[in-house]
């Protein structure tokens, strides 16, 4: 049973990690139930405290997830067109375009956007396009960052408890 949970914990870490880039998988939630699948190995011992802790910031990245791309674009001078744009040009990006999609889906999808609400403003297009771009490439480094902190850990829990579970 031990094994089962150990398999099942890096496989939720893999797939949070995974979900820094797809956008269909919450990637720090998904990485965070793989730490809370291996607290229940009873050998492994992992701190509730650092469950607690990492759930608050595993959730406000998720959170902030949302908002990130749509600060980038309205500091860069875009509105709701660019940031709708970039999340519906992320998805159709990754479904046409495969990993190419994921850098150019968002940016042609803020430009369009915006040139969809503000016609006249294509200089204002380019630059919200390139602020949203560049917010997402910002949440997929923090979510990333954060995946592979809960690899981590999950590494050092079963690397300090390699004398009981093997």
């Amino acid at each position: 049973m031990d094994n089962l949970l150990i398999l099942l914990s890096g496989c939720f870490i893999l797939l949070g990690i995974a979900g820094s880039f797809l956008p269909i998988i919450p990637g720090p939630i998904t990485a965070w139930v793989g730490i809370l699948i291996l607290s229940f190995v009873p050998h492994i011992s992992i701190d509730f405290i650092l469950l607690i802790l990492s759930f608050c910031i595993a959730l406000a990245i998720f959170i902030s997830d949302y908002f990130i791309p749509s600060l980038g674009a309205k500091k860069f001078g875009g509105g709701k067109g660019s940031v709708y744009g970039s999340s519906i040009g992320l998805i159709f990006g990754i479904l046409f375009l495969g990993p190419f999609g994921l850098i150019l889906g968002p940016f042609l999808g803020a430009f369009l956007g915006e040139l969809i609400i503000n016609k006249d403003n294509k200089k204002g297009a380019l630059k919200a396009a390139f602020g949203a771009f560049l917010g997402f490439f910002v949440g997929v480094f923090i979510k990333l960052l954060t995946g592979l902190a809960f690899g981590f850990i999950y590494i050092r829990s079963l690397w300090n408890a390699k004398e009981l579970l093997f």
